[in-house]
């Protein structure tokens, strides 16, 4: 009896791991924009890497810094070794969770507004974030966006004097993300 319990048991976990849904990419987008009176600055990099885990919304990301291309070079030049220190702080990650997973229907197309809470660590900083989102679905292709702002000084990052005035306070971050489901092998 206890064996073929067991062997129940083990038959649904194996069940509910082979229905686990997971999504990644490596080409995702992340994008941020300063406005400030005297200049705007953004930058988009197109490296993002991240895995969703459908089932339990477990979604991470990880951006490397260096990717990152500026309209201008000096500019990029001045954000990897002034601002971002990344040959110090190669990347930055997310680690969280979209929290109303039974809102979506990743079978079904449409547009579903959600909610991504977790830590965000840039610049050697993990601070809690909290963003609003949308997952899109179309023809079998899933989406996921997001729009949320970050103050530089919550991730100590020092804006020189001489040039405080030329960079917002805080930053506007887009995140555009076309995702693949992750086959097992």
């Amino acid at each position: 009896m206890k064996k073929t319990l067991f062997l129940a048991v083990i038959a649904i976990l194996a069940a509910s791991a082979a229905n686990a849904q997971k999504y990644f990419t490596r080409e995702g987008k992340v994008s941020f924009f300063s406005d400030a009176p005297m200049e705007k600055i953004e930058a988009l990099n197109t490296k993002a890497t991240s895995v969703w885990d459908t089932e339990s919304g477990k979604i991470e990301f990880a951006i490397l810094i260096k990717a990152f291309q500026f309209e201008k070079a000096l500019m990029q030049e001045h954000f990897n070794e002034n601002y971002m220190e990344s040959d110090k702080y190669p990347k930055a990650t997310f680690k969280g969770q979209v929290v109303d997973m039974k809102k979506l229907n990743l079978s079904k197309d449409g547009e579903y507004p959600v909610t991504v809470k977790g830590e965000l660590d840039m610049h050697g900083v993990t601070k809690s974030i909290e963003a609003p989102g949308k997952i899109i679905v179309k023809g079998g292709a899933v989406k996921a966006t997001s729009s949320f702002e970050a103050a530089v000084a919550d991730y100590n990052i020092e804006i020189p004097s001489v040039v405080r005035e030329k960079i917002a306070k805080t930053v506007r971050i887009d995140v555009d993300v076309d995702y693949a489901e992750l086959k097992k092998q």
